[in-house]
């Protein structure tokens, strides 16, 4: 699985030597994922050096800042990842929605950013990636294309990003701000589901051997960082928590499916804890859950299409979430309208403030761990994890946007009472599936279609993925990847 980013070894020692000597000049210095799955082992050293970078700087120092234990200034680093209890007064059900804060990351304010060093780092220190020569080419519908321009960017070599020209213009005019040319930011047709569109673009693109495709959702670097870090990362938080209250279970981890690298974090919980591993998607294109297709606007998840990366066989839950709940949610929780309905009912401040902190993917997640918890009918002692991919501020122009489409250009207190009423306090557990081993084998099946039929990898690819014995395999690499990483630094001889 050459192509698919699993090599363990040095491939090509010219690419890798050219790779040496363009970091050196650029002065960059490889984050460990073990530091970055636990940041209290990066050298104090680099802490120092930190607290005079801004976290918005193309500063290869801000490389030690790519992981979840950053306070909400995103310069200094905290015991516990932050993150928000949402109460039942907003959520309707006893068991507790965690969710973590993905805008807490360095440049983009998202945690793509994570993926996105996960994904070129095993390629660099192998040899595929040549940092003086290749320009890498980041296929995204949002986040992803971001953070690979931001790594890029701090490795001194191109980045180019690959996205649906219908994406929010806050994507486009931080790409306009960080990209070396106009050229280097690739609009393709369509919106949020128009992957295959991507994908095509980036094979007409690999014709010019100059680019290298980290395309997301077959790269398994996507995987494993998630899987170390960000699992890490919840499990930290879960643990501050059992430890206020030792009854708790971490029953379910709850992630919109997109690349299937966030949601790779729930092997590691399953393994911890016996988490049960929700996968959720737009009911406008329920690709999982109903074979189906269609257009939405819940920003930065993909779909019509199962990623290669995706461990599907150990999903326990399907759910689907309309993009109306989402969009809808955005002016409850962005706007002044909708803070006051929530506080009419009871929602404390300082969850009203947190709740800035949700974009697009982040509603639909809440959403989706809402009726998650209602269909497992989870109690007051259960625990339901997930994520806020980035925060509001993402979206500011989808606010218009949202009041067009739904409420005839305004939105006023009962707009906000009819928001509140039919989103949250009337949710239902409908368009959710409790998976059985048939289940889990269709829609690993589906997958055949795009991997093995469009992108031409082979039936025996393909078909490994289907056991577990494969996945257990690739955590092997982190330790090697680790390893290579110290020894590159070493080569390159920059100083800490």
């Amino acid at each position: 699985m050459a192509t698919l980013g699993l090599e363990n070894e040095v491939v090509d020692a010219t690419a890798r030597k050219s790779s040496v000597a363009q970091l050196k000049s650029q002065k960059v210095y490889l984050p460990t994922t073990a530091q970055l799955a636990d940041p209290s082992t990066i050298p104090a050293e680099i802490t120092e050096k930190l607290a005079d970078i801004d976290p918005d700087e193309p500063h290869p120092l801000n490389l030690f800042r790519v992981h979840w234990f950053n306070d909400a200034d995103r310069r200094t680093k905290v015991a516990v990842p932050n993150h928000v209890v949402l109460p039942k007064e907003l959520t309707g059900v006893d068991a507790k929605v965690v969710v973590l804060f993905g805008n807490r990351f360095p440049m983009i304010n998202a945690h793509k950013v994570l993926a996105a060093y996960g994904c070129l780092i095993p390629r660099l220190v192998t040899g595929q990636f040549d940092a003086g020569k290749h320009r890498a080419i980041w296929p995204s519908t949002g986040n992803y294309c971001r953070g690979g321009v931001a790594i890029s960017k701090l490795l001194g070599c191109r980045g180019v990003a690959v996205l649906p020209e219908g994406m929010s213009e806050e994507r486009f005019s931080w790409l306009d701000k960080w990209t070396n040319d106009p050229s280097d930011t690739i609009r393709t047709v369509g919106t949020e589901s128009n992957v295959k569109e991507i994908y095509d673009k980036c094979n007409e693109l690999s014709q010019d051997d100059q680019n290298l495709i980290f395309n997301q959702f077959c790269e398994f670097g996507n995987y494993l960082v998630h899987y170390n870090v960000t699992g890490t990362a919840f499990k930290t938080v879960f643990e501050h928590l059992k430890s206020e209250r030792s009854d708790l279970n971490l029953a379910a981890l709850v992630s919109a499916t997109g690349s299937a690298g966030t949601i790779a974090a729930g092997d590691k919980l399953k393994e911890c804890f016996g988490t049960k591993i929700v996968a959720a998607e737009a009911l406008e294109c329920p690709t999982m859950l109903y074979n189906g297709f269609g257009e939405h606007n819940i920003q930065g998840i993909g779909d019509k299409h199962l990623p290669f990366i995706q461990n599907v066989t150990n999903s326990d839950v399907v759910v689907a979430v309309s993009d109306r709940g989402s969009d809808t949610l955005n002016l409850l929780f962005q706007t002044d309208e909708g803070r006051a309905e929530l506080k009419s009912r009871g929602v404390s401040d300082d969850v009203i403030e947190a709740l800035r902190d949700f974009g697009l993917s982040s509603n639909a997640n809440v959403l989706s761990a809402i009726k998650t918890a209602k269909k497992l009918g989870l109690g007051a002692d259960d625990v339901v994890m997930t994520v806020a991919t980035d925060g509001g501020a993402m979206y500011s122009t989808e606010l218009g946007k949202a009041k067009e489409k739904y409420f005839e250009g305004k939105f006023d207190a009962s707009l906000a009472t009819r928001v509140y009423d039919e989103e949250l306090a009337n949710i239902d557990d409908d368009d959710v599936m409790v998976m059985n081993d048939r289940d889990r084998n269709r829609v690993f099946n589906l997958g055949y279609f795009t991997w093995v039929e469009q992108q031409g990898v082979s039936v025996e690819e393909f078909e490994a993925r289907r056991s577990q014995d494969f996945w257990v395999g690739l955590r092997k690499l982190i330790p090697i990847w680790d390893k290579m990483i110290e020894e590159f630094n070493a080569e390159s001889g920059v100083e800490i």
